[in-house]
């Protein structure tokens, strides 16, 4: 069985607009979490910064960032994607 491109699949699992959670690991330096904001942000509309949160390993190497914006469609997911894909220090997106 094939997968269905990510838009079709985005399109076919969530009913947008909608909130839509993003997780992204990177290493632990002192801004990663906010740039990791800062890149959601970018494709949003003006407004506040979407509801997120951290978790740190326990050696503290890495931190895992739990980003939660409103997102009106699967298009604008895909972007979110693209700008957290160019993130310095980035590990693992989810």
């Amino acid at each position: 069985m094939t997968r269905p491109p990510p838009l079709e699949l985005l399109r076919s699992t969530h009913q947008f607009p909608c909130r839509f959670t993003f997780k992204v690991i990177g290493r632990c330096e002192a801004d990663f979490a906010l740039r990791a904001v800062a890149a959601v942000c970018r494709a949003l509309p003006e407004g506040p910064p979407p509801a997120h949160s951290l978790r740190y390993t326990a050696g503290g190497r890495h931190v895992a960032v739990t980003i939660e914006p409103e997102v009106a469609s699967a298009e604008k997911v895909l972007e979110i994607y693209v700008h957290l894909r160019r993130l310095e220090g980035l590990v693992l997106l989810l």
